[in-house]
């Protein structure tokens, strides 16, 4: 947990722009105005969800622009082992249900940057799967993704496994550190929502690991 907190006040930087204009935007009162142009059925879902809540700070913008990534790295691991022939149905439910959950996550956080004003954070590579180098908790790299790529549907399901239950114990520390530091109470309840989600699965997942063995 203190590796994480530090990770998050290193990466302060990234979001310093945006969090001056969040300052002097919470000094008034404490909402924000969202465009009323055309948005996405998704983003303008989750802007309405921010409704008279919409005040947020630094820890809430930098939890959202991290998770995004470490989300959709999630989705895409798991598309990776879905391609494969002679899963386990119970691979497969498994699969099925990380993206059933993230992807409509990944939506929101998306239309709460929107709302916000600020911008989705790009892996340092420009696509999902190198997010080592943003100080990410859990985040495979791109050789941990080949690996994964490259194994048959056996061997795949072991280090599928064993690389999610990193990915996921990384996404719970940084939803413990929002939800100790965060202020929009709609981002807080999503990270206390990772948490226990997330937590869950890895229970699952290590006893899966364990029948593998």
């Amino acid at each position: 947990m203190k590796t994480t907190t530090k990770r998050f006040t290193a990466l302060a930087g990234i979001a310093l722009t945006g969090s001056l204009a969040l300052a002097a935007c919470s000094s008034g009162s404490g909402s924000y105005s969202v465009s009323s142009s055309p948005a996405t059925a998704a983003s303008s879902s989750a802007s309405s969800q921010l409704g008279q809540n919409s005040a947020h700070n630094v820890q809430d913008v930098m939890f959202t622009q991290m998770m995004i990534p470490h989300h959709e790295q999630a989705v895409a691991m798991s598309d990776i082992l879905l391609a494969k022939s002679g899963l386990s149905q119970e691979m497969t439910t498994l699969l099925n249900n990380i993206k059933k959950a993230q992807g409509p996550e990944i939506e929101k956080m998306n239309g709460w940057l929107k709302a916000w004003g600020q911008p989705a954070m790009m892996s340092n590579s420009g696509h999902v799967g190198h997010g080592n180098g943003m100080g990410m908790d859990g985040m495979m790299s791109d050789a941990d993704l080949q690996k994964l790529r490259d194994a048959n549907a056996t061997d795949a399901s072991k280090l599928f496994l064993e690389q999610m239950i990193q990915h996921h114990q990384g996404a719970i520390d940084m939803a413990l550190t929002e939800v100790s530091g965060g202020q929009n109470q709609e981002v807080v309840t999503l990270a206390k929502s990772v948490v226990a989600d997330q937590q869950t699965e890895i229970d699952h997942m290590k006893q899966m690991l364990a029948g593998m063995k």
